[in-house]
């Protein structure tokens, strides 16, 4: 699972001849100094694909790099953000196969998408990816197949869980969620909403946008429709949570939230885990590849461990949500 700000180049290793990689991409070097079997050989160089910049997907890459340092790899990582756009996100991965890198981690579904239609021969390890059979990236969790394995950012309790805090404790009848409709990691969990939501009183109010520029009208069209908002890890809207957040804010409407760094942000609830945390799995999974000792097709698709409950305090007061005694027994709070 909001900063959007255009992508300045860093200084390069490499020169890159492609206007689009020049336009909105950067790289830099790490070589790993203190992690285990320090390899002096040889740097490798790692395409690094993200289709918005918000800050869950941010620690996603760094957990990633985490893991390669403490390996003791030097890799020199070319980051290049979509920006949303999906004729950018196919160029960047075609660019990298034309570069010839020696890995591709993708931080998203769409990400992902792409650098497999680019490349049936480099390895790819993904991340921040919710359904990766349902979109067709792998055959099986245990046996993904092909050049391409990673870590899923869909914890199986985290919407079931959300759903059934709802339903305890708030006499609500609408859920309001707000997605990007063609996200298919979108698509898989609002159908897990609708699936966690039968056997209550309650019922779903759905807005749908295709671009972060859209999110707050759409937002706004629930006013008067949904009790509570819940924005689960669409990478469209989390990237203008922002104004989620004024329109929860504004009308009094309490504001869950799918990640831990939303909750940061400013969304009054989430079960959510460390996007760092799948980053580094990844970057453990990338090591292995990278040093030979495993392909991609051998490497299990990894589950986010340790989920957890945080609770904005701040968030709740802007809300107008009473703090309710019996969560300081399953939550972790933030002011």
């Amino acid at each position: 699972m909001g900063k959007f700000n255009s992508i300045k180049m860093l200084a390069a290793t490499t020169i890159i001849s492609a206007a689009f990689l020049s336009a909105c991409g950067s790289s830099d070097n790490t070589s790993g100094s203190g992690g285990e079997n320090t390899d002096s050989e040889k740097t490798y160089k790692v395409g690094v694909t993200q289709i918005v910049e918000h800050p869950s997907l941010d620690s996603a890459v760094d957990g990633f790099k985490k893991a390669l340092d403490e390996k003791g790899l030097s890799v020199t990582y070319d980051l290049q953000i979509a920006q949303g756009d999906q004729n950018n996100n196919q160029s960047i991965a075609t660019n990298f196969v034309g570069d010839n890198v020696d890995l591709i981690f993708a931080n998203s579904t769409p990400s992902a998408l792409s650098a497999l239609n680019a490349t049936k021969d480099i390895p790819i390890v993904f991340t921040s990816v919710t359904d990766p059979i349902g979109s067709s990236l792998v055959k099986s969790i245990e046996e993904p197949g092909g050049n391409i394995t990673g870590t899923i950012d869909n914890h199986p309790d985290a919407i079931p869980n959300t759903v059934k805090f709802i339903d305890d404790y708030f006499d609500i009848d609408t859920i309001g969620v707000v997605y990007n409709s063609g996200e298919s990691n979108s698509a898989a969990q609002i159908d897990i909403v609708k699936e966690a939501i039968k056997g209550t009183d309650m019922k779903l109010a759905e807005a749908t946008v295709s671009t972060s520029a859209e999110v707050k009208q759409a937002t706004e069209s629930l006013i008067g429709k949904a009790d509570v908002l819940y924005i689960i890890t669409d990478n469209t809207v989390v990237a203008a949570l922002e104004s989620v957040i004024q329109v929860s804010n504004e009308n009094k409407i309490p504001l869950f939230v799918g990640e831990l760094d939303s909750v940061e942000r400013g969304g009054f609830a989430a079960y959510g885990f460390d996007y760092e945390d799948i980053g580094y799995e990844a970057g453990v999974m990338a090591a292995q590849i990278l040093k030979g000792e495993k392909e991609p097709a051998d490497l299990p698709i990894q589950y986010p461990q340790n989920l957890k409950l945080l609770i904005n305090k701040k968030a709740a007061a802007d809300m107008g949500i009473e703090l309710n005694e019996e969560w300081n027994d399953v939550a972790e709070f933030i002011e």
